[in-house]
């Protein structure tokens, strides 16, 4: 018995824990630190786990050290702006979902590979929030279906 526990809640909590949906991963990415950290708090309360970048090189840096589910990126940064960090991004893992804002939609390029773009000041919260989740879902589904099919495969073929 763990703390006075029974083992029955042990074994429980174990189960549930299994069973959790593993937290994605954003990498956040804006040269402007108080959008930074709004943007990182409110993905946070969600949910989600952000890794921030003030940088689009120190970005690409922690991209390439893998666990990113999704990118959401300012255009207009010092160095490697947004777009170019999206291109670098897309050339490692054409899969990894992003997401491109700006002050300045006028300077958007529709050549960026970005899958979403959105002017800063012309979207809320909650929209953000569903593009991201929309991304996220549309990034998992064909594996997800496999495994069920895979499962469903295994769970046939053993009766």
């Amino acid at each position: 018995m763990i703390l006075g526990l029974s083992p029955i809640l042990t074994l429980r909590q174990a189960h549930a824990e299994r069973r959790m949906k593993p937290k994605r991963t954003i990498l956040c990415v804006d040269d402007n630190e108080q959008s930074l950290s709004i943007r990182k708090v409110m993905l946070e309360t969600r949910g989600y786990r952000v890794v921030s970048c003030s940088n689009g090189l120190q970005a690409l840096e922690r991209f390439k050290e893998g666990g990113v589910d999704l990118v959401l990126t300012h255009l207009m940064m010092p160095g490697i702006d947004g777009g170019r960090l999206i291109e670098e991004i897309k050339g490692f893992s054409p899969e990894t979902p992003a997401i491109l804002l700006s002050t300045k939609p006028k300077l958007y390029s529709h050549d960026t590979r970005a899958d979403v773009f959105l002017a800063k000041g012309m979207y809320g919260p909650a929209e953000l929030l569903e593009r991201i989740r929309m991304l996220l879902v549309r990034k998992r589904g064909p594996k997800r279906v496999m495994q069920r099919a895979e499962h469903f495969a295994a769970r046939v073929g053993a009766a």
